[in-house]
């Protein structure tokens, strides 16, 4: 037989299904990324290896969100639940429970003593970070959850709703202080200003809109995409918003004034997560393509794809003394986004690699270099 009949090309990307959150670590050291395959996963930086594959979540995680001290990571899932995370080296901590339907946000308050979680059952819930005790459940919108943010002091927090609304809380007793209206779809995304005097938030109605705080005063519509904003983040010197969109865009904007610097086709589907890095200089976008991209801010040039884009070619080896042994061979292909991609390389018989020695095969591909 031609052991080359055998030969299986395969596609490795990032994730196996759509990336529906990013989180950077405050020291810029870590990315983490939650799928809609249930995992998440853990990238060191900046040289993008992938670190480790978190399991345990049996629905999509939809958001994730790292501590201030950077030794906790949380997760919320389509499973209702929310787990939390040691770090760097992953180990499960505890499995908070509570939510009737998925868990769509969660977000660490910025001393790192409370954990905020959005969900489908139209409730905000409010967990002590220390033990995971449950404190309070906050109600009053009218639809699902799809957002929360803490402001810089803690004191307030948001929370969106596709109910159109965006509801401001006082923390710690969770009083409502606020209600803003305007937008005329779901709002899928808020993000509050590194000064606390600025919320931005992001629509199926495909605009963002900017608020004044506390007071909630509209200050300004952004409004150029042409799809759902699903993600909106501000740079730490509070000087640039970034959008991301189901247009398969993002968007970089100057703030307070609205100034819409850069538009970039950045994504083969739609942009789902945004997220920039604390020194402000780079930022990090999620597709539903499953890749993760960086790019360079203030001009938004890209920089790398956390993404494993190896072409193997699998090779099964009749050497009896490794029956399942297989040669790999791994050349670094480029894929258009209708998912066609090249590969030249042929795999021989040479040398055999056990089944336990896949640390030679894929790897990540860091552009340029």
């Amino acid at each position: 037989m031609d052991q080359r009949m055998d030969c299986i090309k395969t596609i490795l990307l990032t994730h196996s299904d759509r990336i529906n959150s990013v989180a950077i670590s405050p020291d810029d050291t870590l990315l983490a990324s939650g799928s809609g395959d249930q995992t998440i996963k853990l990238w060191r930086l900046p040289d993008g290896e992938l670190l480790k594959t978190l399991t345990g979540h049996s629905g999509p995680v939809l958001s994730v969100a790292i501590s201030p001290d950077n030794t906790l990571l949380a997760s919320g899932s389509g499973d209702k639940t929310i787990k939390l995370w040691h770090l760097p080296d992953g180990g499960l901590l505890k499995t908070l429970s509570g939510h009737s339907y998925y868990v769509s946000s969660v977000a660490i308050s910025p001393d790192g003593s409370l954990l905020a979680s959005g969900s489908g059952d139209k409730s905000v819930k409010l967990w002590r970070h220390s033990d995971g005790e449950l404190l309070k459940t906050l109600t009053g919108h009218s639809a699902y959850v799809t957002s929360v943010a803490f402001s810089p002091d803690g004191t307030l927090m948001a929370s969106a709703s596709s109910d159109e609304t965006i509801k401001l809380w006082r923390l710690p007793d969770g009083e409502l202080l606020k209600t803003l209206t305007g937008h005329s779809s779901a709002v899928n995304a808020v993000a509050i200003s590194p000064d606390g005097t600025l919320l931005a938030s992001g629509s199926a109605d495909s605009t963002i809109k900017l608020w004044r705080l506390p007071d909630g005063e509209l200050l300004t519509t952004l409004a150029r995409h042409s799809l759902a904003v699903n993600s909106v983040a501000i740079s730490p010197d509070g000087t640039r918003l970034v959008s991301g969109s189901g247009d398969k865009t993002f968007r970089l904007w100057r703030i307070p004034d609205g100034e819409l610097l850069q538009t970039v086709t950045a994504h083969c589907e739609l942009v789902i997560s945004v997220a920039i890095s604390p020194d402000g200089t780079w930022f990090a976008s999620a597709s539903g393509d499953k890749t993760i991209r960086l790019w360079l801010l203030p001009h938004g040039n890209q920089i790398a794809n956390l993404m494993d884009p190896a072409c193997e070619e699998i090779l099964q080896c009749d050497d009896f003394r490794y029956p399942e042994s297989a040669c790999r061979c791994n050349i670094v292909m480029t894929c258009t986004c209708d998912q066609i991609c090249s590969c030249d390389q042929v795999c021989t018989c040479n040398e055999v690699c056990t089944s336990d020695s896949s640390s030679s095969c894929g790897g990540t591909y860091w552009y340029p270099n």
